[in-house]
C-alpha cells in the first residue's frame, strides 16, 4: 500500500513570499497626488494607482496575492491588496488621492479600506464609473404553449 501522504493545501490565506516581492518593487518616482482605480468584480479585485495624467505607476490585485478560486473576489483580499498598494503609496510619499471605483464586486468599499489603513494619504474624491446598461439585453423569444 505505501506510505500515506498528507497533502496540504494552498490558496487560503495570502502567500507571505508573493507580498514581500511585490513589496520589494517600489518605483523610484515620487508623487504628490495620484489617483487610485479600483476594479471589483465577482471574481478578483484589481487596483492600480496612477498619476494625474493617467500613467500606471503601480498596479495589484488578489490574484497576484496569491489568493486562488473564489477567494479572489473576497473583501479579506480586497483588503491585503489596498494594504500593500498603501504600503508602496506610503514610500512614494503620496500624499492626496483620488478614488475611481468601477464595478460590483464585494471588494469596493474595503479595498479603498485597506489603502487607507496603510497610507497617511488622504482621499479628495471617489467617483463610481460602473458601467450600467440603458436597454439591457434582447429579450427571450414569446413561450409558445
Amino acid at each position: 500500500m505505501g506510505k500515506k501522504r498528507i497533502v496540504k493545501q494552498k490558496g487560503r490565506a495570502m502567500d507571505k513570499n508573493l507580498r514581500s516581492r511585490v513589496l520589494s518593487r517600489v518605483p523610484k518616482k515620487k508623487l504628490a497626488k495620484a489617483i487610485v482605480h479600483v476594479q471589483a468584480t465577482y471574481n478578483n479585485t484589481k487596483v492600480l494607482v496612477t498619476d494625474e495624467k493617467g500613467n500606471a505607476v503601480m498596479f495589484s490585485s488578489s490574484g497576484s496575492l496569491g489568493f486562488k478560486g473564489a477567494k479572489k473576489g473576497t473583501p479579506y483580499a480586497a483588503a491585503k491588496v489596498g494594504e500593500v498598494l498603501g504600503e508602496k503609496a506610503e514610500m512614494m510619499g503620496i500624499k492626496e488621492i483620488e478614488v475611481v471605483v468601477k464595478g460590483v464586486g464585494s471588494g469596493r468599499e474595503s479595498a479603498i479600506r485597506g489603502f487607507i489603513s496603510k497610507s497617511s494619504a488622504e482621499i479628495t474624491k471617489i467617483e463610481d464609473r460602473t458601467p450600467v446598461p440603458f436597454n439591457g439585453p434582447r429579450p427571450r423569444k414569446a413561450r409558445r404553449v
